[in-house]
């Protein structure tokens, strides 16, 4: 579980709302602008740009300035002061594909682990005005003007069940059986949209999230969102999903369970 027992939980909430900003000022001028891609490498198409890069370079720059004690984990250049109690996660573009085609659904993820456990989570969506976050006890969604708590729906049955995935591409044969099995008992299921499947359970609109592949910066910042919501989110072994992997996450506890009794198989 997450945990906010931490004295200056406000200030570092504070601090991820000012890198939000702060990448989002980078991010921006490249959506749906000419921009050039690379391929880190890798069997499947594994895309950066220079929004990606500017926007991780402008956020650990930030944290070195405020906190330079802190540890930062990056998806674009590495780990420093891993080891360190507080470590900052950064995905400065979660959903590249997704940014590349021009489609919004990708996110900045900005989350803080005490001790390896997370403490906060922020995903933001400069271009839609939307940001999600984790507070103490409760998760919030604002834009423009509003703000409010969010919550994940009751669902217990399948047959009223909304199931989203990023892209059936990162399962490997043994998963994919799996995931259909389940696929093929909820009400719908619908691919693409990255972390924002995430906020989405959290807010209430999707019940069950199924995926695979995923790092350690493509989860830690959500775990919070979703459980402070009232969501749970393991992966399909019912394990701890800090290390990524493939993960389950549901905005209902019983829908939860069931679920897991499919993909655990």
């Amino acid at each position: 579980m997450t945990t906010t027992a931490h004295l200056d939980f406000q200030s570092y909430l504070a601090t991820a709302h000012a890198l939000a900003e702060r990448a989002s000022e980078v991010i921006l001028p490249h959506f749906r602008a000419e921009l050039a891609v690379d391929h880190k490498g890798g069997s499947q198409f594994d895309p950066v740009t220079a929004a990606d890069r500017g926007a991780e370079s402008a956020i650990r720059q930030a944290l070195a300035e405020i906190y330079p004690e802190h540890g930062i984990v990056g998806e674009e250049f590495g780990n420093e002061r891993a080891g360190a109690d507080l470590c900052w996660i950064i995905d400065p573009i979660d959903g590249t594909r997704a940014f590349i085609m021009g489609q919004p659904l990708w996110g900045t993820l900005i989350g803080l682990t005490a001790g390896g456990a997370p403490l906060l989570g922020m995903m933001n969506q400069p271009y839609t005005g939307e940001r999600f976050w984790s507070g103490e006890t409760e998760s919030f969604f604002a834009r423009g003007d509003e703000m409010r708590t969010i919550r994940t729906r009751a669902c217990t049955r399948f047959e009223d069940a909304i199931l989203a995935c990023t892209a059936p591409d990162y399962f490997d044969d043994g998963e994919l059986s799996r995931f259909e099995s389940l696929a093929k008992a909820v009400r719908l299921r619908r691919f693409g949209g990255d972390c924002y499947n995430y906020c989405l359970l959290a807010m209430g609109q999707v019940d069950l999230v199924a995926e695979s592949g995923l790092k350690p910066f493509d989860i830690l910042p959500l775990i919070p969102i979703i459980e402070r919501a009232g969501g749970v989110v393991t992966t399909w072994e019912g394990g701890d999903p800090r290390d990524g992997g493939r993960i389950l996450a549901a905005g209902d506890p019983a829908l939860h369970a069931a679920a897991l009794k499919i993909l655990s198989a």
